[in-house]
């Protein structure tokens, strides 16, 4: 069924989901409504309307003033993708709101307390083969609750890994660094794994020393065991609480974001947490979630500390 939203607190305990009308939103969309039909989520695709037209507090002129038919046509397009989306998934719940402001701004405003936020990896106007869009890097990175960045090959919802596993049989990955965000992830990525009745593949990379320090040479295979070892101990209780979920650990020696990206290449998500060790909380996304979020083969989810405070 379709309905649409007003602007109170309509997000709380929904999946919400940026659209502009794009490719890559329409992508979104389908993930998010997949995943709400597993889960029993209603789900609320939110248009941004910023009557600025992205113009600077410089430029003068009517550029600044609302445009009350482009409003409408805005309103009347994501109405039309949620009653679309509703038709096409019967069992699906999806609503329709339109939000006045820049995108990250209120779309961060209408993630505090909504279960996941669901986003394209580009909007309108992007350079498709160069850059992340902008919003799917501030949400990522600010958002008050789970995130979730739909990307895959060739971004084609309902391929091998792409967009349309949101309920398909493929594996969770997650990145476990010992970090409080990546063991944040952990538990999301058990839950979703659990959920979805597919296995877990927990990766932990390390970095081979320098030969010319080691007196006496080391040995490659006794530290990816014990890398390994540190992996198994994080997942001793998440074992016990999930018995069903076949949960496999992983030392891999070489960058982080090199191994997720090179994993997500056979997943359904990977999950990572905003930052790992040494970042500056808050502020910026981490560099392995950002090489995820620019080069990851399957949908990302970025899992932030501050979601634990709400």
């Amino acid at each position: 069924m379709t309905k649409s939203s007003g602007d109170g607190n309509e997000g709380r305990g929904l999946i919400l989901v940026g659209y502009d009308g794009s490719a890559s939103a329409d992508a979104a969309v389908e993930w998010a409504v997949a995943e709400g039909i597993r889960t029993a989520t209603p789900v609320l695709l939110a248009y941004a309307f910023d009557w600025s037209g992205g113009a600077g507090p410089i430029v003068p002129g009517p550029a600044g003033w609302p445009n009350a038919e482009a409003r409408r046509d805005a309103e009347a397009m994501v109405r039309v993708a949620a009653a679309e989306a509703a038709e096409a998934h019967p069992p699906a719940d999806v609503s329709a709101v339109l939000l006045d402001g820049p995108a990250a701004v209120r779309l961060r405003e209408r993630s505090r307390g909504a279960t996941l936020l669901v986003v394209g990896n580009r909007g309108h106007g992007g350079f498709a083969d160069l850059l992340l869009g902008s919003t799917s890097v501030a949400v990522s990175a600010h958002a008050h609750c789970p995130v979730v960045v739909v990307r895959g090959d060739d971004a084609d919802v309902g391929t091998t890994g792409g967009a349309g596993d949101a309920t398909g049989t493929m594996p969770v990955v997650v990145g476990v660094d010992g970090s409080d965000e990546s063991l944040l992830a952990l538990r999301f990525a058990v839950e979703q794994a659990a959920s979805r009745g597919v296995p877990l593949r927990v990766l932990r990379a390390w970095s081979p020393p320098a030969q010319q320090w080691q007196l006496p040479p080391f040995d490659t295979r006794e530290i990816a065991a014990a890398e390994r070892a540190l992996v198994d101990d994080v997942l001793g209780p998440w074992r016990e609480k999930y018995p069903q979920v076949a949960m496999t650990a992983e030392a891999v020696g070489d960058s982080p974001g090199r191994v997720l990206v090179d994993a997500s290449r056979t997943a359904g998500l990977v999950v990572v947490g905003s930052r790992g060790r040494g970042g500056f909380t808050g502020l910026l996304l981490g560099s392995v979630s950002q090489q995820l979020l620019h080069h990851s083969h399957c949908p990302v989810a970025v899992i932030r500390e501050f979601i634990t405070h709400h």
